[in-house]
């Protein structure tokens, strides 16, 4: 049976607490001496401060386990700012001391990034103000963490790359990708779908009532997100991460051409190493694979958004040089906004085109660059509107990691779509993946219509609905537009 099924079937049990002499903790270097730190124990509990105040230790601040007068900062866990300004007040601290008030979400980011970091915002319990002591200091609470309706489809939510819950979203893809080579597609889903509405969430998890009314949250991510909060890390994840099956197919899946069939071939065949595998005279590989090894670093490193900018160059005069007046539109992750990616999308549209010139186009730009680079080029052509080529020229001219090459390989993918279906092309292929699964799961359940690269179908009307832009398509689907930036899901 599946090992991921059989985690955490019944509820979690709770470590039990250590007290007395283990929860002491050693004398740690402080780096950060301007700040004394006091983490309030009213509704975090004995076990939680007391791990807390060590990790805090371990990281260079200074943590009392008294309060006192030259504390600067108090860190609460579900108290509101008036709790903790009641409860500083019936302790007698000093007017003048006035510390900052703060949410644990501010420790937690500390800890993150191993530096303090601003007190500002979300992190704040009360805007700071004299108090002293009096009957009504009138205090100015943030607003609340989850202020209105989360939708369970990411076509109607906006989420930027501003995520605030990458521990817990980083742990959630890990468990995906390893279901996703497992081939158990309901769990993937489930963990993508949990990944994706914590992406778009205005504020950082901090305990579990904060996921109150936060939907794509079942019981088995819930017991994830409570095991993280409380330890740190993810037993199920961490075990992942060392699972030897899981290690071999995210190698072997890293190289261009292989998919999760050969993973499983080379796996079985005990190859744990891409090594053994090149070396290994008895294997077969495609011609997509042996590019793939025979530019592995180059195309396993990142994208550069100037990189991408470079081959965007190439791309249209390649283009302009068959149809003048085609249009070349970065699609995928760099029109969202994203500075690195893995490969860089092209949608290519012409309005004059005819059927032949658009069917012809691709092949006629790669054998033009075959010829103009001395065939250095590599074309994979997965079907007559969509290639895959690689490798381009690097815009900043140093030398690739293969001695002896002054370009770089960059996994290319060229779409063309005949001019009246642009708006759907473009839709599609901007992405990210998680949006657009919702967003044709939207159009299926809720509107009764059907959704493609290439088209928007209405079953009960039994029409095609036409489109000039996306923003007539998000239309058409009774939906709020949502930009491309906002589409990160």
């Amino acid at each position: 049976m599946d090992s991921l099924r059989m985690a955490h079937s019944g509820p979690r049990k709770k470590r039990p607490r250590q007290m007395g002499a283990s929860m002491a903790s050693p004398p740690q270097d402080i780096k950060f001496r301007d700040l004394v730190l006091f983490i309030l124990e009213k509704k975090m509990g004995t076990t939680r401060r007391a791990f807390l105040m060590e990790l805090a230790r371990k990281k260079g601040f200074r943590v009392e386990n008294e309060l006192s007068d030259s504390v600067t900062h108090v860190v609460a866990e579900n108290n509101s700012g008036p709790e903790v300004l009641e409860w500083l007040q019936a302790q007698k601290v000093r007017a003048s001391s006035q510390p900052e008030l703060l949410d644990v979400s501010w420790l937690i980011e500390c800890m993150r990034v191993g530096k303090p970091v601003a007190t500002t915002g979300q992190h704040q319990l009360l805007v700071r103000r004299d108090y002293s002591g009096g009957p009504n200091p009138e205090p100015q609470e943030t607003p609340p963490l989850a202020g209105r309706k989360i939708s369970p489809y990411a076509c109607q939510r906006r989420t930027t790359l501003n995520n605030r819950n990458h521990i817990f979203t980083d742990a959630f893809e890990v468990l995906a990708e390893n279901c996703e080579f497992r081939e158990n597609e309901g769990s993937c889903l489930a963990f993508m779908r949990a990944a994706s509405v914590l992406k778009s969430l205005p504020f950082t998890i901090i305990s579990m009532k904060d996921t109150e009314g936060i939907p794509c949250l079942g019981d088995k991510v819930k017991s994830i997100i409570e095991e993280i909060i409380e330890d740190g890390e993810s037993s199920e994840v961490k075990a992942v991460l060392n699972d030897e099956r899981y290690q071999s197919f995210k190698l072997f899946t890293s190289v261009f051409g292989v998919g999760l069939k050969t993973s499983e071939k080379w796996f079985r065949m005990g190859f744990r190493t891409l090594s053994k595998i090149r070396s290994d005279k008895t294997l077969k590989f495609t011609r997509m694979q042996k590019a793939g090894f025979l530019y592995y670093e180059d195309l396993v490193s990142c994208v550069t958004k100037a990189e991408a900018e470079a081959v965007g160059v190439l791309v249209k005069e390649a283009v302009g040089a068959f149809l003048p007046d085609a249009f070349v539109t970065v699609t995928g992750g760099f029109r969202r906004g994203k500075k690195m990616g893995h490969d860089v999308d092209f949608l290519i549209t012409s309005p004059g085109s005819t059927e032949e010139e658009e069917q012809q186009l691709l092949p006629k730009v790669i054998n033009l660059w075959e010829r103009k680079e001395g065939g250095c080029f590599r074309s994979f052509p997965k079907m007559l509107s969509d290639s895959e080529i690689a490798p381009s020229e690097r815009d900043s001219g140093k030398a690739s990691q293969q001695e002896g090459r002054a370009w770089k390989a960059i996994r290319v993918d060229l779409v063309m779509c005949p001019y009246e279906r642009r708006a759907f092309a473009l839709l599609g292929w901007t992405g990210s993946r998680q949006f657009e699964r919702d967003l044709r799961r939207y159009a299926t359940h809720e509107r009764k219509m059907m959704l493609d690269n290439h088209a928007l179908y209405d079953k009960t009307k039994r029409i095609f609905l036409e489109a000039e832009s996306e923003e007539e398509i998000f239309a058409h689907l009774g939906l709020d537009y949502i930009d491309p930036w906002e589409r990160n899901a």
